[in-house]
């Protein structure tokens, strides 16, 4: 792995050294040049500039109406205005063809486009400006030639703060700024900009940079790395694969709402709440060893329905459940390799994503195919309810854990998951192809099994079949035991999209919530004197009956106001995962190697 490592690495060094020289030698027409200039902090403005080369007369100019969530954001919503000059300083005309996408003409001798732009979303999925830093998904401020989007682009950052830093993981321009290939590569490249602290790290022939933005008395900055240097080298080592030399893990701890990752082809962003960060610190591992994994899944193993990236409107896929949920299923055996996830603690977790599961009605109705497929509804709050969809992110984890222990079946323990991997890895990655959504992710393990899998993907994947999770199981010597509880109920069903706030749905009608005030519609601001979070509903299942919950909220006229009332309880259903009473000799072989996420090791001949 080393040798082959050591000679990708060489190759992919002389390619972006030859992209440095093109970018230095090559005249201004060869290049679409961005200057984002930080001209008001306190007022979240950036104003851009984008040099064009020497081209056409007319030139079209498209602002993404999406990026980093499968939702339609429209940012252009946020852009103040736009104008065009030509080289020499007169005015062009500026044409707006629709709500995000703009036409410039008189620009056969290059131009000069100007615009201001609005940047205040928080999160990985977001861009913002403010005095304390910058961080940026470009997509989201970077209007793209449409007729150059394949072209080398440069981008420089401007009038800074005194003090602040830039950190990103695309390459460094030998004239200022950074440089890359394409819009595609340019764009998928967050930056963070301000006083954060930086550390970095060399495991197996890889460069790790590590950024985070927080108080310091909020992490540990040792404890971080010492935790990736077992996901990388565990994740690395799994994929026998390193098809980068230098990546980039950035990180926010805020102390108000946070929650989620982005993932990026040589870097991801991740934000965590810090009180989050002191109370459950396995939430960092998790995440990280997830979106890590995606480097390999959604960034190179990649769907064709997600082939050449739309940004003009949703780019449907039937492969998320693959995409997202089985990378969260690669990322339990990552962190079960590197020790940062035991078997308890996994199978745990693994009852408790079936009954997250089972507890949604719309797991009779809703496939793992069409619940990728509407991914584009997420935003809204209503198709978030339990009797109208599931996750492709949980049923996508299970599902993969179960063609997992299916493969192992047919195979006599001799292919897994990780084989999957590895030979898409293999045949589509590294060939510059991309996978067939759920047809290709059954080539694959059909492939490496030798067996006919297609029923499985008909029942589970395609179709909306219960899961005999027992039928499954029992190769590895456990069941899946039912049973009954009373669970703590707070009168109503809230959620929250992502950056958005967190939203009452539904409320249980003539409960106590309702009776104390509280309304479907209204934003929740704060939870027991906490705010509003991704980490809520943690706080919301940690109650018990009969405990009182305070919730601040906001009703749709902008009226605060202070809710107070007793959590009832509901009778419900509980998994949990439990060793046969006599493990035979296989199940025990079959388990280790499952929890290992290796084929298990042929015994050896027999001597004669």
């Amino acid at each position: 792995m080393i040798n082959s490592d050591s000679r990708r690495g060489a190759e992919r060094y002389l390619l972006r050294l030859a992209l440095i020289l093109a970018t230095a030698l090559a005249p201004s027409y060869a290049v679409t040049d961005y200057t984002i200039s930080l001209v008001h902090p306190e007022q979240h403005l950036v104003e851009v500039q984008i040099q064009l080369p020497e081209g056409s007369s007319q030139r079209e100019l498209q602002l993404p109406v999406w990026n980093a969530l499968y939702q339609v954001r429209d940012f252009a919503q946020y852009l103040n205005w736009v104008r065009a000059k030509d080289r020499g300083g007169r005015p062009l005309t500026v044409h707006a063809l629709d709500k995000s996408r703009w036409q410039i003409s008189g620009a056969e001798g290059g131009a000069v486009v100007e615009y201001e732009i609005y940047v205040d979303s928080f999160g990985p999925f977001g861009a913002q400006l403010t005095p304390h830093h910058a961080f940026f998904n470009l997509a989201q401020i970077l209007l793209y030639p449409v007729a150059a989007r394949s072209e080398p682009m440069v981008v420089r950052f401007t009038q800074l703060p005194e003090g602040w830093h830039v950190a990103t993981s695309l390459t460094p321009s030998p004239n200022g700024g950074f440089s890359a290939e394409n819009y595609d590569r340019l764009v998928d490249s967050p930056v963070e900009m301000g006083r954060f602290q930086e550390s970095d790290f060399d495991q197996d022939g890889g460069h790790y940079r590590v950024v985070v933005d927080a108080e310091p008395s909020d992490y540990d900055v040792e404890k971080i790395d010492a935790m990736l240097h077992k996901i990388v080298a565990a994740a690395t080592s799994w994929m026998a694969d390193r098809p980068f030399d230098i990546y980039m893990f950035l990180y926010h701890f805020p102390r108000g709402p946070a929650g989620g990752g982005m993932e990026h082809s040589y870097s991801t962003a991740i934000d965590v709440n810090a009180d989050v960060l002191s109370r459950s610190p396995e939430v960092l591992a998790s995440v990280t060893t997830h979106e890590f994994f995606h480097l390999w899944n959604v960034k190179r193993i990649r769907p064709q329905t997600l082939e050449p990236v739309d940004y003009t409107k949703e780019n449907y896929t039937r492969a998320l459940w693959f995409s997202e949920g089985c990378t969260s299923t690669a990322a339990d055996i990552i962190q079960l390799r590197s020790g940062l996830l035991d078997e308890s603690q996994f199978e745990r977790q693994l009852s408790s994503g079936i009954a997250e599961l089972e507890r949604r009605p719309a797991h009779l109705t809703q496939s793992a195919e069409d619940s990728s497929l509407d991914a584009w509804l997420e935003g809204n709050a209503y198709y978030r309810r339990p009797e109208r969809s599931i996750s492709y992110y949980n049923k996508g984890e299970l599902l993969g854990i179960m063609l997992d222990l299916t493969m192992r079946e047919a195979s006599h323990g001799q292919a897994s998951l990780r084989e999957v991997f590895q030979w898409m890895n293999q045949n589509y990655a590294k060939k510059g192809r991309f996978f067939p959504d759920s047809d290709g992710v059954r080539e694959a393990a059909e492939a490496v099994s030798h067996a006919d899998l297609g029923w499985f993907f008909a029942k589970y994947v395609a179709g909306t079949e219960e899961i005999p999770w027992n039928d499954f199981f029992r190769g590895v010597g456990l069941h899946l035991v039912e049973g009954k509880n009373t669970a703590a109920d707070a009168g109503f069903v809230a959620s929250r999209n992502f950056d958005g706030p967190m939203i009452v749905e539904s409320v249980t009608a003539g409960g106590e919530a309702e009776r104390a005030g509280l309304r479907a519609g209204d934003t929740i601001l704060e939870i027991n004197g906490k705010i509003a979070g991704q980490e809520s509903s943690e706080e919301v299942t940690g109650l018990a009956a009969g405990d009182t919950i305070t919730v601040r909220v906001r009703n749709r006229g902008g009226a605060e106001r202070e809710l107070k009332w007793k959590v009832g309880g509901r009778e419900e259903i509980t998994y949990e995962l439990k060793d046969f009473e006599n493990i035979s000799v296989e199940q025990r072989a079959r388990r280790t190697a499952w929890l290992k996420g290796e084929a298990q090791t042929l015994p050896a001949p027999s001597p004669h």
